[in-house]
């Protein structure tokens, strides 16, 4: 396996048939599992939206990228068999694995590199990562070779080819993913009940149609936290990866559950709309941060599992550095900046919440500590699709709680028209430096400074990185144990 960080420092779709020319597995063994998520995606095109819960069905399955990101957080081949990397660590040459298809039947080749590449860089490409596509330039060698150069220096990049904004796709396709999905991966879209759930089958013309354990998957919905508990007791779901935590005391206690509990990269955030007034003076943001009680809501909302933090960066990635005494829990300096900054209270502001428990769960929490310093939070519940397209998309709130589970995706605060409204020259260059620093040390530096300049900034109150819990059958095998990136990876699976 290559380390991401090692390397640098060394250099309503239509149904699919179930088919039956699969190779028959032992009588009896189990080949099916039904798991369950909080949210029903969109689509289920990665490419095309910012919702996680499009990649945790179809990333690895359905779709692959050149690299594949371990649960350690470790890169390893996929598409691509190997590759090499130039002395001024800008550019890649990879070599491409020989013999793979699409599930059209049309080959995957360098040429189809290229196009995914170009198209998610390109003016209709509505890809979240299109940023960083756009730095890349990626020529075709030959049918099995592909050379991609970047304008900056990522250390991350074998990682970042691994995300599922990454995903090969096939040219005369790619327009119809979102609800006809056509990738390289194990498994095919059997069938999608808009509202209920969608079914994988086991594609026969994988590559390596021996390796799979699994030949059916079902992904139910299930956003309801006591409805979440029932499936599972019940047998109606095998595995529910990232459940409602407030569900887990009494799984543990049954010998028929196993109980993994993930650390993430996620970032959990009362996000705040720095472009609408008040909330675009920095006196008003540090008020908001200063009367939220970090430990508190990590209890009320997350049922314990998350660990505070002051800033857009999380404990366990390269760079980080403790920002929470920056902006402390303090009710009477909450008070004074409000004067300070002239906001006679009551303030009215809206909080959208979307439908994910600890959003909810939080807001009520959050809405009762903004009031004790004058600040009444009217709370809106909204479905995740008007989120996406209302808060996200229109950026139409003044508060949101969510939780952005992307690795590396500190470069939000450089897109001028991200939803958050932040602008500052400051952090833009700050952000150049860290995109072209070769040296681990000096790279570090610029990222804790990048981190204490937001936490000065109250860009957000920040809230807690959270800690993923995994319930599932006892007898099932190959869930990870950590969660560098969302996917449930289908081909890692099997019943013991």
């Amino acid at each position: 396996m290559f380390n991401r960080r090692t390397l640098l420092a060394g250099t309503a779709a239509a149904s699919l048939p179930l088919l039956s020319s699969w190779p028959a597995l032992a009588q009896g063994k189990k080949d099916s599992v039904t798991l369950a998520l909080v949210l029903e995606p969109p689509g289920l095109d990665p490419t095309a939206g910012a919702a996680s819960s499009i990649a945790e069905i179809v990333h690895y399955n359905v779709f692959e990228t050149l690299t594949k990101i371990n649960a350690d957080g470790s890169v390893s081949p996929l598409l691509a068999e190997s590759w090499e990397v130039s002395p001024d660590l800008k550019t890649y040459t990879f070599r491409l694995r020989k013999g793979v298809k699409f599930q059209n039947g049309e080959p995957f080749n360098a040429a189809a590199v290229k196009f995914s590449f170009d198209r998610a860089a390109g003016d209709k490409s509505t890809n979240k990562d299109k940023r960083t596509f756009a730095n890349l330039s990626t020529q075709v060698s030959d049918e099995h070779t592909v050379v991609i150069t970047n304008k900056d220096i990522d250390p991350d990049f074998l990682f970042v080819l691994g995300q599922a904004t990454s995903i090969i796709v096939e040219p005369r396709s790619a327009d119809t993913n979102a609800t006809r999905p056509v990738g390289t991966g194990p498994y095919q879209l059997a069938g999608w009940s808009r509202g209920a759930s969608v079914t994988l089958a086991a594609w026969p013309g994988f590559r390596a149609p021996q390796s799979l354990r699994i030949r059916r998957a079902v992904f139910r919905f299930i956003p309801d936290a006591a409805a979440q508990v029932a499936a599972l007791l019940a047998g109606d779901v095998d595995a529910f990866p990232r459940v409602t935590p407030r569900s887990v005391p009494q799984f543990r206690s049954n010998p028929r559950f196993q109980v993994v509990v993930s650390n993430s990269r996620a970032k959990t955030i009362l996000a705040i709309n720095n472009a609408r007034k008040p909330l675009n003076d920095v006196r008003v943001r540090r008020a908001i941060a200063a009367a939220i009680d970090r430990k508190a809501v990590i209890a009320g909302a997350a049922d314990g599992y998350g660990v505070p933090i002051g800033s857009y960066y999380v404990p366990t990635a390269f760079g980080y550095v403790d920002t929470t005494g920056i902006n402390p829990f303090d009710v009477e300096k909450a008070k004074a900046l409000l004067s300070e900054a002239g906001i006679k209270t009551p303030l009215t502001l809206t909080m959208t919440l979307p439908p994910t428990p600890y959003a909810r769960q939080g807001g009520e929490l959050i809405a009762a500590q903004l009031a004790k310093i004058g600040i009444q939070a009217r709370l809106q519940n909204v479905e995740w699709a008007q989120w996406l397209s209302g808060t996200y998309g229109n950026k139409n709130y003044d508060l949101t709680i969510i939780s952005h589970v992307e690795p590396f995706d500190l470069g939000n605060f450089a897109k001028p028209d991200y939803y958050w409204g932040y602008h500052s020259q400051e952090f833009n260059e700050l952000f150049e430096k860290i995109q072209n620093t070769p040296r681990p040390a000096d790279r570090a530096r610029l990222l804790g400074d990048a981190q204490r300049l937001l936490a000065r900034d109250s860009v957000h109150g920040f809230l807690y990185t959270p800690q993923w819990v995994t319930v599932a059958d006892k007898k099932l095998r190959g869930l990870w144990k950590d969660m560098p990136i969302f996917v449930n990876d289908l081909s890692s699976l099997s019943w013991g």
